[in-house]
């Protein structure tokens, strides 16, 4: 399985990188605007920086939501660097853009999906990932990590190229149960990441080892 850390912190993904643990980003608006990045050319170089961070994927997301923009948006952001991903909303302006893109050779990221028959839409479209997002499905009271395993399931099943990517990942629990789905990737923040060496008996055995080897130079 493949982390992706879903952010647009640099000092994080800079972290991540050097641990050795992510295998590429997911950003969107959100995340830029969190970090205090605005302006197209600001936009442009802040995802450009990442992609010399990290080695893998880096998810940018169009902003247009008519056929057209999302087209002429989503070519000029694989443009910028052939690890850019471009991430467009499951709308049925998304999909076909999705088409368009992947006949020209460039990688998608379809995003916002909420059910199975719009991940398949996205995958029959060509796209190369697609996002199930798990904690706004919880957030209404269904159970997001349902809809994770039925995709595994049906990608399976029909022999889909197609990445799928658990997000709203918010919590290391989610991430465990992802592991146990066989999904492809998860995407999340870092702290959900690093959650996972956290154990009460690892820093319990730690501290008799560290006392037992002070006892030892007493």
């Amino acid at each position: 399985m493949k982390f992706f850390l879903d952010t647009a912190n640099i000092d994080h993904i800079s972290e991540a990188h050097w641990m050795g643990i992510i295998d590429g980003v997911t950003t969107n608006p959100s995340l830029m605007a969190k970090e205090g990045v605005k302006g197209e050319d600001n936009i442009i170089a802040h995802y450009l920086k990442i992609c010399e961070i990290v080695d893998g994927d880096v998810s940018a997301e169009v902003i247009s939501t008519d056929y057209q923009g999302m087209i002429s948006e989503g070519e000029k952001l694989a443009a910028l660097h052939n690890q850019i991903v471009v991430k467009i909303p499951v709308t049925e302006n998304g999909i076909r853009a999705i088409r368009y893109l992947t006949g020209k050779g460039i990688r998608t990221n379809c995003t916002l999906i909420f059910n199975p028959g719009q991940a398949l839409l996205a995958a029959k479209a060509g796209a190369t990932y697609v996002s199930p997002f798990i904690g706004r499905l919880d957030d209404i009271g269904e159970n997001g990590m349902d809809l994770v395993e039925k995709l595994v399931h049906i990608f399976d099943v029909y022999g889909f190229n197609t990445e799928i990517i658990a997000a709203s990942v918010r919590n290391t629990n989610h991430l465990l149960k992802c592991m146990e789905t066989g999904v492809d990737v998860v995407t999340c923040p870092l702290n959900v990441i690093t959650g996972l060496l956290n154990h009460p008996l690892t820093d319990t055995g730690l501290e008799k080892f560290l006392s037992d080897h002070r006892k030892l130079n007493d």
